[in-house]
């Protein structure tokens, strides 16, 4: 390794430590946190729609993020501890499957799950920091668009599941591997929606009065999202408290930056 290697390595331990992120405790069973290096990286998409912009550089705490969605499974295990109230679609013969990501849960429900754990819920930056790496990607496997084993994709034209990936709504969360990021994080972009933590608004300037801190932030897009939807950088605007939504879920994160 040269000087300038070890210098590097030295600096990322240093950024790690002083973020509070750390890899190796795993607080979900099943579901490891993958570390996400601090750095500097690309924000946004000019090329995008009009709330994607600007595209610029931005520097980034390290994080650790779920590998997968959280599953059904983990949901009702932390339903069972908490007497927190069930997803909506629990017991749907297809969308309440033990290893498909859990769906029908509200912000505040998402984020109770989260905080349970010790964790809490991405914020948009670490959300696109995941999805797209350092070099400002389109997809978490690189520039070019998806094929049919990179992700769980819907139709051509909004809003409809397409099982020609194989499944025509969601899909089990460690599926698609072949799209994982460059850290090993899966379903990203594609199989459902994924909460934020963050309340929507343009990324500058101040957010239009009726909307401010009224709505979030999902990303990702989902088994019935058209391509337009399916990159890393599209933001879906959402009401908190909906909860009925088939195609929304979340994961979590932990990061100096949480609160």
């Amino acid at each position: 390794m040269s000087i300038s290697e070890l210098q590097a390595s030295v600096l990322a331990i240093v950024l790690l430590a002083a973020s509070g992120a750390r890899a190796g405790d795993d607080p979900i069973p099943g579901n490891p946190l993958i570390l996400i290096a601090a750095g500097p990286f690309i924000f946004g998409n000019e090329d995008g729609r009009e709330d994607e912009r600007p595209r610029r550089l931005v520097d980034g705490q390290a994080f650790v993020i779920n590998r997968t969605e959280i599953t059904n499974r983990q949901y009702r295990d932390f339903v069972e501890a908490t007497g927190h109230r069930p997803a909506f679609y629990a017991n749907h013969p297809v969308l309440g499957l033990d290893d498909h990501p859990v769906v029908g849960v509200s912000w505040d429900d998402a984020d109770a799950f989260c905080r349970h754990y010790g964790l809490v819920l991405p914020s948009e930056r670490e959300y696109e920091r995941a999805a797209r790496g350092a070099g400002g990607d389109a997809f978490p496997w690189g520039s070019t668009p998806s094929d049919t084993g990179k992700s769980n994709a819907g139709a051509a034209e909004c809003c409809a599941g397409d099982d020609a990936d194989g499944y025509e709504m969601s899909a089990p969360a460690d599926s698609f591997v072949e799209g994982a990021s460059r850290e090993g994080v899966l379903n990203l972009v594609g199989n459902v929606w994924e909460w934020t933590r963050d309340f929507y608004a343009p990324y500058l300037g101040e957010p239009d009065p009726a909307i401010s801190g009224r709505f979030k932030v999902l990303r990702g897009g989902s088994w019935n999202s058209d391509p337009s939807r399916l990159t890393t950088t599209a933001r879906l605007v959402y009401n908190p408290d909906f909860r009925f939504a088939a195609n929304g879920g979340f994961r979590c994160v932990r990061s100096g930056s949480s609160s």
